[in-house]
């Protein structure tokens, strides 16, 4: 009897002693996890990371940690690991091809916050819409449209599509085409169209502004009138300027041709007299 007290003694003393270093190894784990999560985070932030990613990242690699941790803990009680990580692999390959659209998205979006090809508050066209960028998330960008209207816009799409950013830069060029009749005078409207950009001092002295006949259209001498802005000024110089130029074109008495087309009727008369006197002889006969 003593000597069956003494095993289970020593099989419970045994295991317990497995327990408390599985234990031991599970929280030393999780503590050691954390500082090290910290410890990168800081050095993301150090490194301007922005902060949605540095919070994903941390997050993944404590899970990561925290799985390894647990594995070591239940492999120092005699557990067999292999095939619990060979289920956990499978799962996990279950799972990505399941969600394979999600992750990416996922992928899509770490992209961006690292590259940063915009940032809240730009105006870009991308994914076949356009509007001011509100929030940047892992899987998604949420946009406002310029009528107040919101997208949310997958980032995989974002991605493999062209970006154009329009508040990338903090200048942007005027490209306006503005037509005049044949019959005007092309030094004359040149020098209207030069004193009209100088009046407006929202336009850049630098780069010079372009003036110049663009094209001899259908129905206009087109000139090309292509000034420099501020970004945030373009579209209300956009529209001062062509009201401008509609006005002083009025007063300077300078045309701007519609889309028009000439006529030609051609009157066969001698074919018509023909007829008639054919027609006349007949009702002789």
């Amino acid at each position: 009897m003593e000597l069956q007290l003494e095993t289970i003694y020593g099989f419970i003393s045994f295991y317990a002693i497995k327990v408390l270093i599985a234990l031991a190894i599970f929280f030393a784990g999780k503590f050691i996890a954390k500082r090290v999560v910290k410890l990168s985070q800081a050095v993301m932030r150090k490194s301007r990371v922005d902060e949605t990613l540095i919070s994903f990242a941390g997050n993944i690699l404590y899970g990561l940690a925290l799985a390894f941790v647990a594995i070591a803990a239940l492999s120092q009680l005699g557990i067999n690991t292999t095939s619990l990580a060979a289920v956990i692999a499978a799962a996990g390959l279950a799972i990505g091809l399941a969600l394979q659209d999600s992750l990416g998205n996922l992928a899509a979006g770490v992209m961006i916050i690292l590259f940063r090809p915009f940032k809240n508050g730009d105006y870009i066209e991308a994914a076949g819409t356009s509007g001011t960028v509100e929030e940047i998330h892992i899987f998604t960008t949420k946009m406002k449209t310029p009528d107040n209207r919101e997208i949310i816009v997958p980032n995989g799409q974002i991605v493999s599509d062209t970006i154009t950013n329009y508040s990338a830069k903090p200048t942007r060029r005027l490209d306006l085409v503005i037509g005049v009749g044949y019959g005007d005078d092309l030094k004359k409207v040149r020098k209207v169209l030069t004193k009209i950009l100088a009046d407006e001092e929202r336009l850049l002295k630098e780069p010079e502004p372009t003036i110049g006949v663009l094209e001899l259209g259908d129905n206009s001498v087109n000139f090309a009138v292509r000034p420099w802005v501020a970004t945030a000024d373009y579209w209300p110089v956009r529209f001062d300027l062509m009201e401008a130029i509609k006005t002083t074109f009025d007063k300077e008495g300078i045309s701007i041709p519609f889309p028009q087309r000439d006529l030609h009727i051609i009157s066969n008369e001698a074919g018509l007299g023909e007829s008639k006197t054919s027609t006349a002889k007949k009702k002789a006969a």
